[in-house]
């Protein structure tokens, strides 16, 4: 009876090993760096940063002829997922739907995001979507109302949110946070606002630690003449996101401080996207990254007001009623 009972587990175990294994995955957009580094942490069991769970086998290009860092890099990066991983590219991304179990959108250019995540929705596929989320915080809240409709999970994250000091802050290993400060490069697009390019990844560390709340936000610049945005959250807690070469910060909390917002490679992010399609429960609340969206849209607003201060409550609401 033993004996049964072992080889029944076993048997038990190595199902649900086989159909974690069997989860296939699409990808959205290849034209950035991401698709191939992605894929081959899934696809290849022999990379140091190995995810086992899911595999990419489909893809559909995509791509944005306005922006060069996209339009240059489209047929190299299908390339190597056709020549190197055996991906199929499909013609559509309902095709590719009808294929796959979930779907990654990394499109670079948040504009086509909206576009390309409604047939996703409509074939109800969980859906992970790369910064940044959008092109607009009109169409954050779009996506996430549809998906919402749709009874479809949705979630969207920088991995800079998955840094380890980041997260260990996250988890209260200095208690409530205070203040904190996150630091990243952050180099624009003129087709997007300011801070969604690149900025979103300080500013997704920021909102990791500080978590929502944030009420008021104002911009400036830095001695040397970097982005400098500061957000006034509940209770009077103060976070700050500034332009710089790297990926560092500071959070001050009851019980201490820590260092906080480096990066830590993507593997952290890659798991937690598999453990979502696994589950279909988001590990990061459509609240959150609404106002961390809202954050960086205020901060262009605050911007084009001459360094005012902008209400977080403005901003959502001006976005709710665009058109």
């Amino acid at each position: 009876m033993k004996r049964t009972s072992l080889l029944l587990c076993a048997l038990l175990a190595s199902t649900a090993s086989l159909t974690a294994a069997e989860l296939k995955l699409g990808i959205i957009g290849l034209d950035t760096s991401h698709v191939t580094a992605f894929t081959e942490i899934l696809n290849n069991p022999q990379a140091k940063a190995h995810v086992p769970g899911a595999k990419v086998v489909g893809a559909f290009k995509g791509g944005s002829p306005d922006i060069e860092s996209s339009a240059s890099r489209v047929d190299g990066f299908t390339k190597t997922l056709q020549e190197k991983y055996g991906v199929k590219i499909y013609d559509s991304i309902e095709e590719l739907c009808k294929n796959v179990d979930a779907v990654l959108l990394e499109s670079v250019d948040g504009r086509p995001h909206l576009a390309q995540a409604r047939p996703v929705i409509a074939a109800r596929k969980p859906l992970f979507i790369d910064k940044p989320m959008a092109g607009s915080l009109k169409d954050v809240l779009e996506i996430f109302r549809l998906a919402k409709e749709a009874g479809v999970p949705v979630w969207s994250a920088s991995s800079l949110r998955y840094g380890k000091t980041t997260q260990a802050v996250r988890s209260g290993s200095i208690g409530k946070v205070l203040s904190a400060e996150c630091t990243s490069p952050a180099s624009l697009e003129k087709s997007h606002p300011d801070l969604f390019w690149y900025g979103v990844h300080g500013c997704e560390s920021l909102f990791t630690v500080m978590g929502i709340g944030c009420e008021t936000v104002k911009r400036g610049t830095t001695a040397d003449g970097k982005i400098e945005v500061i957000g006034t959250w509940k209770g009077g807690r103060t976070g700050i996101f500034r332009e710089g070469k790297g990926y560092t910060g500071k959070a001050v909390g009851e019980k201490g401080e820590s260092v906080v917002g480096a990066y830590d490679g993507y593997a952290p992010l890659v798991a937690e996207a598999v453990k979502f399609f696994q589950t279909g429960k988001p590990p990061v609340a459509a609240e959150e990254t609404i106002e961390l969206f809202a954050f960086m849209e205020a901060a262009d607003e605050s911007k084009r007001q001459g360094g005012k201060e902008v209400k977080i409550a403005d901003v959502l609401k001006k976005a709710a009623g665009a058109k």
